[in-house]
């Protein structure tokens, strides 16, 4: 089950040493890492510079193969074991010069690869995914019906970056993907308790997932919304507030055009229709008619989860944006991308490190979910049958730079001893970044 992901396991791994007879080789392998995640495998080999190279499996038994033209490995140390579906990796010199990475795998996959620029962490690098082939078996998962009647909701909710993707990074080194997952978590947490509601978490640990893959763990969980969590970063770091987006005209325009090109090889549904034995002009206004409802539904999702996230945070833009991401692409979930702060501002990096924070973000984004499908429940839905009550928001407050206990509780008239009460506080020190709850005047 993808919510029942176990934690990533990254492991360094370092090449056997490989000289040529002193011949130098114009590129070097400088290591190679792997993280595990519950259904991929990501193998990244750090090089010193763009190389060719060539990929290809073989069975009995299944391996993944790697030349890299010209290339040599760069430190003398021998390879330990692997993780996921990787259970060893070798290394070899072909007559013609190339350096061989062979990695023994415990099942036939699929090797898909990209070459990566550097950026302020890693040099250039060669990634390559393992998935399970196609005619490994698959698991239907019927969706969860509450017992007292009608199926629950299923929000998936991503994570987003991971892995040898931070996303962006504050002053004091907090890293978006880590922020973003707690946030995640504690949304998890929040939607689990929920009554008539599953969550599905996409990422459970730290290892990066392709755009597309997390699109397709949603439309495999039959999920009911798509939510990607991220935060913001800018040059000017007094810029802070939380935006959410949802997809363009543009993004969907280029989208309907890829699946129109692929319809006929895709055996998925679109809005529960195939599409490969429809003719273009009715796939297209097929696709058109279930695009439009997910960005409408996503539209009107995302305006509750602004007013809610409006109790707790600063918010960026009042108004629902619109960007072509690409993890808001799917043409017929309802998909929302949350900017929850801006985590290259002092005050909100401060806040974003904190769990009480990341829970209050994640009560907030749970309670405008809540608030959507309460008055637009799915006809098969527990909601449909037994409408949740409306929760009262509570009021937070973020500390910002030259603010005062007696201040705050001046501008929210409460009375200072009540506001120290409630937030455990026995003085008047606050610090910048600190999350004040804010009991009714």
């Amino acid at each position: 089950m993808i919510s029942g992901f176990g934690r990533c396991i990254l492991s360094t791994l370092t090449f056997t040493g490989l000289l040529l007879n002193g011949v130098a080789n114009a590129h070097e392998v400088e290591g190679l890492r792997l993280w595990s995640g519950p259904e991929s495998t990501r193998v990244v080999l750090d090089l010193s510079a763009p190389t060719p190279y060539r990929i290809f499996s073989l069975d009995n038994p299944y391996r993944v193969v790697i030349d890299l033209t010209d290339t040599r490995a760069a430190q003398a140390t021998s390879l330990p074991g692997g993780r996921g579906f990787v259970v060893g990796v070798r290394t070899g010199v072909q007559p013609q010069g190339e350096l061989r990475v062979v990695l023994d795998v415990n099942q036939r996959v699929n090797p898909q690869s990209f070459v990566l620029e550097p950026n302020d962490v890693y040099g250039h690098r060669l990634v390559i995914d393992l998935t399970p082939t196609d005619d490994a078996p698959v698991v239907k998962r019927a969706p969860r019906v509450d017992r007292t009647g009608g199926r629950a909701i299923v929000i998936a909710i991503d994570a987003g970056h991971g892995g040898d993707d931070p996303g962006a990074t504050g002053s004091r080194g907090v890293h978006e993907k880590d922020v973003v997952l707690g946030i995640a978590r504690s949304l998890t947490a929040e939607i689990e308790a929920q009554s008539g509601m599953k969550p599905v978490l996409v990422r459970d640990g730290d290892y990066y997932l392709p755009h597309r893959e997390r699109m397709g763990r949603a439309r495999r969980a039959e999920a009911d919304l798509f939510v990607s969590i991220h935060a913001d970063a800018f040059r000017d770091s007094r810029v802070r507030g939380a935006t959410v987006y949802v997809l363009s005209e543009q993004g969907a325009t280029d989208e309907a055009a890829l699946r129109l090109a692929e319809r006929e090889n895709a055996s998925d549904l679109i809005g529960g229709v195939s599409l490969a034995d429809k003719d273009e002009l009715l796939a297209m206004v097929l696709l058109d008619l279930s695009q439009s409802a997910a960005i409408s539904a996503s539209a009107a999702i995302g305006d509750r989860v602004i007013k809610r996230l409006g109790s707790v945070a600063t918010i960026r833009k009042s108004q629902i944006q619109q960007a072509p991401f690409l993890v808001l692409k799917s043409p017929d979930i309802p998909s929302i991308l949350i900017e929850t702060a801006y985590i290259s501002n002092p005050s909100e990096e401060l806040a974003l490190k904190t769990a009480g924070y990341q829970r209050s973000l994640a009560r907030a984004i749970h309670d405008g979910i809540v608030d959507y499908f309460r008055d637009n429940p799915p006809a098969d839905s527990y909601f449909a049958l037994n409408p949740p009550p409306q929760r009262q928001s509570p009021v937070q407050h973020l500390i910002s730079r030259g603010e005062t206990l007696s201040g705050i509780a001046q501008h929210y008239n409460v009375s200072l001893p009540i506001l120290k009460q409630v937030n455990s506080l026995s003085g008047d020190v606050i610090r910048i970044g600190q999350v004040l709850s804010i009991p009714a005047g």
